[in-house]
């Protein structure tokens, strides 16, 4: 099923062998397990990045870079476009990664014995990021509606914010549950950060990946005082399949947070990858086309997953993905060996479990997808409170491995 833009055809449903390359997702497992688990898309990156790569490395040169005027009037243009979100160019601070980004803001505004507010359940990175810094970890708890849909618990998110409270991280659209949140979830976040003092800290690396009816609003374009305490996050690499090149930017129109933003980067995270600068600049510049053709193909991925669940396995629930790649599947209702246990076992074993711990206690469905379909997951306790009994699956992928993947898990669930 490939996709059109105009005269040209753009491919998603050829599948690579990636084995051959370093590829991390493609070396985990065994040769004989799907890796469904990273947010790493299996389709060829947009020909105007390779293209430009190829351009670059025949220039044969790879000495100390320094970005270009270029680079700030693509970027500055592509919010005014995407958002009407008009920054000055020196708004913009190159980095090599959204990971690098969010750590070194908590690194800038907090002091040890701070609060930092985040999500949960919530992508691990950010999760386990106030404490790599001394800082102390405030849960606002996101709860699933009757019909898997998640809504943000106000009571929650303004318990866990106290005097110490500096700053909140925000993942938007949400890594692991999907949801895009509406403007007016957004002002009410805003609203109450700019009345308790937090500095928000916001994570959009899915921004450009959103579907019908879910419009992504970054949330420094509400009000002037909100953009004035808010540093955004974005990067081509999900949107263009670009992660393994470690290049990002922080917008950040505040003159003084800038400058303290800055000023706490060291030379540790200062040079951005010349390959990932060269690739950033071709994705946002020229990769349009090819995202406007992989919206529809990611759109139709996600249905075909949600009616596959419902319809083929019984115990699994999913409600559609409002925007990213990632399908958060709900399989607590599976008849799993020791899954009775495992919320016990996640409790008693909590201060003993490694952050990246890939398995919930007693087992649960990621392990048993693994050992009974050969296909790897993302388990949710990676995800903190309220991942117990979930996975994550990546659905962009050629529709084929989508197919196969879940067939596998079908027959799984058949054997038990």
């Amino acid at each position: 099923m490939s996709t059109s833009i105009g005269a040209t055809a753009i491919d998603f449903d050829t599948v690579y062998d990636r084995t051959a390359s370093e590829s991390s997702k493609w070396h985990t497992y065994p040769p004989d397990v799907l890796p469904m688990y990273v947010a790493d898309m299996d389709f060829r990156s947009p020909e105007p990045v390779i293209r430009a790569l190829r351009e670059r490395v025949e220039h044969g040169f790879f000495g100390y870079g320094k970005e270009q005027p270029e680079f700030f009037e693509v970027v500055t243009a592509r919010l005014a476009k995407r958002y009407g979100w008009i920054v000055e160019p020196e708004a913009i601070v190159v980095l090599p990664g959204v990971i690098t980004s969010f750590n070194l803001a908590v690194k800038a505004f907090t002091k040890p014995g701070d609060g930092v507010l985040v999500h949960v359940p919530g992508y691990g990175p950010i999760r386990n990021c106030p404490e790599k810094h001394g800082a102390e970890r405030r849960e606002a708890v996101l709860v699933q509606g009757a019909d898997g849909r998640y809504e943000v618990d106000w009571d929650s998110f303004e318990r866990a914010i106290d005097k110490k409270t500096k700053v909140f991280l925000l993942c938007n659209p949400h890594n692991p549950i999907g949801r895009v949140f509406s403007r007016d979830e957004l002002a009410r976040m805003a609203e109450i950060c700019v009345r308790r003092d937090v500095l928000i800290v916001s994570d959009e690396i899915h921004c450009d990946l959103v579907y019908d009816g879910h419009p992504h609003t970054p949330i420094a374009t509400l009000s002037p005082d909100v953009e004035a305490r808010t540093i955004t996050l974005m990067a081509p690499s999900k949107t263009f399949n670009l992660p393994g090149l470690k290049c990002s930017i922080a917008i950040i129109p505040n003159k003084e947070l800038r400058e303290q933003f800055v000023a706490a980067r060291s030379e540790l995270v200062r040079a951005v990858n010349i390959l990932g600068y060269t690739a950033s600049l071709a994705a946002y510049r020229d990769g349009d086309e090819w995202l406007e053709a992989l919206i529809p193909y990611l759109r139709a991925n996600r249905d075909y997953l949600v009616e596959y669940v419902g319809d083929r396995l019984p115990g699994v629930s999913c409600y559609p993905a409002e925007g990213t790649y990632l399908a958060w599947l709900d399989c607590r209702a599976l008849s799993l060996p020791g899954a009775g246990v495992v919320d016990t076992l996640v409790t008693k074993a909590k201060a003993t479990l490694r952050p990246d711990a890939g398995f919930e206690p007693g087992g649960g469905p990621a392990k048993f997808f693994l050992e009974h379909a050969k296909v790897g997951l993302s388990s949710g306790p990676n995800f903190g409170t309220g991942g117990s009994g979930f996975v994550r699956l990546n659905f962009a992928c050629p529709r084929p491995m989508l197919e196969e993947g879940l067939a596998r898990m079908q027959g799984a669930i058949a054997s038990l």
